[in-house]
């Protein structure tokens, strides 16, 4: 089976492991990572990580790891409306010391564009456009992740139809929002997206 859906990070646990789910025996446990960027900013990013893989009794906050996997979304129901959970869902975990030799964030999608296009331009005059794929996993199931293009990608992507079959590289990226809740509450939250780096059309 082709990979559709390929993702590597490398990073520091910020968090400790808090149980997710459960099938057939095996535990699913939530862990966040902090990677840097080519900047001096930093991406949270959700891990996914099976009981079977570490022990999740213990704490490695502040120890550097390389988790290689797929990025996943599953639809959560709370408060009458569905919420898209985005995590990596990991095959693969190493410890490491240091992260030279290592990516320290990167992905492979191969999906079919499954929205309308929103193509837009910044306040500071930046051409953006955000794309929602749909990538097939084994047993009929699909994730789907949204993905901000830049510039000429983002040119080109606008002009792109739903259901247009493409291969994006890039990285994972967390970007906080403000939302409001009521009258005057505000709640802080954070989304996950795919910032893209190339993105070709692949002939069918």
């Amino acid at each position: 089976m082709k990979m559709t859906n390929q993702a590597i990070v490398a990073g520091e646990v910020i968090s400790d492991f808090q149980f997710s789910h459960e099938i057939f025996g095996e535990g699913f446990y939530r862990l966040k990572i902090k990677v840097k960027r080519l900047s001096d900013a930093f991406d949270e990013i959700p891990l996914l990580i099976s009981d079977r893989l570490v022990d999740v009794n213990q704490s490695y906050i502040g120890k550097k790891l390389e988790a290689k996997g797929q990025f996943r979304s599953y639809n959560k129901h709370e408060n009458e409306r569905n919420h898209l959970i985005l995590s990596l869902f990991v095959r693969e975990l190493e410890w490491i010391d240091s992260y030279e030799n290592h990516k320290p964030n990167y992905i492979m999608l191969d999906g079919y564009i499954c929205k309308e296009p929103i193509y837009r331009m910044t306040p500071l005059g930046r051409e953006i456009c955000d794309i929602l794929l749909a990538v097939n996993r084994a047993y009929g199931k699909s994730d789907y992740i949204p993905c901000i293009c830049w510039g000429r990608n983002a040119r080109f992507a606008g002009n792109l139809e739903v259901g247009s079959h493409i291969q994006v590289l890039g990285r994972i990226q967390s970007r906080k929002y403000q939302k409001k809740t009521g009258e005057n509450d505000v709640i802080c939250r954070v989304a996950y997206e795919i910032s893209v780096n190339k993105l070709e059309i692949k002939e069918e």
